[in-house]
């Protein structure tokens, strides 16, 4: 893996969950050919045992371990194996997220004809249960581990942890109000956290990535020819660098947030990783 630098994060122990994903598991290569010792969280167990095997055929060092980040109980399992093979977490990368189609609308505006259309779902027709997942799965899937690891952190210079927000958090994309309202959330959770952990050797800052190509969203992105859906093209058109992002587009960012010697006095900061997209008010 080419890394942009590489800091020495050879005493750290790193959890990253949702670490079988595209760009989380390119986190914990990263931070593995940086040294650390990486225990990758995910309920997609076979999936993050591949992304070991990667990072050991690297050189580095990683455990996959099979865990809810909704279930406490799961968590604590993790955390027990955690202390077990390597020692106390330094780094936690919260990076357990995603939507659900059913919290998603039909259309970007209303429009009165899709009530008479069985076949289309608009605002009136989320399904309350799947909106609650979506919050859960990237609200509560966040704090649960951020509960369960942050206890080994207390009063231990260096500490650091990695949300993963959204462009969605700064204006929120049309169609997806739940997963929308659940990364604005991390946002705010995120600074709230950087107060509550100030005075404790724990920073805590979050990087928003623009829109970038992986199997989640790859049915919004991409025709069954290969070419770009209409809203692609709308995404590509109101982002200034004309492109989706690489998952190596955020590994600087992600290095230097985690490095106490390049950003040991920032904390509480939200940073977009977007080709300009946040910047653009399209005109």
């Amino acid at each position: 893996m080419n890394l942009p630098f590489k800091p020495d994060f050879s005493d750290r122990v790193a959890v990253v969950t949702g670490g079988a994903g595209v760009l989380c598991g390119m986190f914990a290569r990263a931070i593995a050919a940086c040294g650390a010792k990486v225990a990758i969280l995910d309920l997609a167990e076979e999936k993050a045992q591949l992304i070991v095997d990667a990072i050991l055929a690297e050189g580095g060092m990683a455990i996959a371990i099979k865990t809810n980040v909704l279930e406490k109980e799961s968590l604590d399992a993790a955390h027990k194996l955690v202390l077990e093979t390597y020692g106390k977490c330094n780094m936690l990368i919260n990076g357990a997220g995603g939507n659900n189609p059913k919290a998603t609308t039909a259309d970007e505006f209303f429009d009165p004809a899709v009530l008479a259309d069985p076949e289309k779902k608009s605002f009136f027709d989320l399904d309350v249960s799947a909106v609650s997942f979506v919050f859960g799965l990237n609200f509560i899937g966040t704090l649960l581990p951020t509960q369960v690891f942050a206890r080994d952190m207390i009063g231990s210079s260096g500490s650091v942890i990695l949300n993963v927000s959204s462009m969605n958090a700064f204006t929120p994309l049309t169609k997806i109000p739940a997963y929308s309202a659940a990364k604005a959330a991390i946002s705010n959770f995120t600074q709230w956290l950087a107060v509550y952990f100030s005075k404790s050797g724990i920073r805590v800052n979050a990087m928003a990535p623009g829109f970038f190509s992986t199997e989640q969203n790859a049915a919004l992105l991409w025709n069954a020819d290969g070419t770009p859906t209409a809203r692609a093209a709308k995404i590509l058109n109101h982002t200034p660098m004309g492109r989706f992002g690489e998952p190596e587009d955020l590994i600087g960012t992600l290095l230097f947030l985690l490095d106490d010697k390049s950003a040991a006095f920032l904390t509480g900061v939200v940073v977009p990783v977007d080709g300009g997209f946040s910047a653009y008010s399209g005109v």
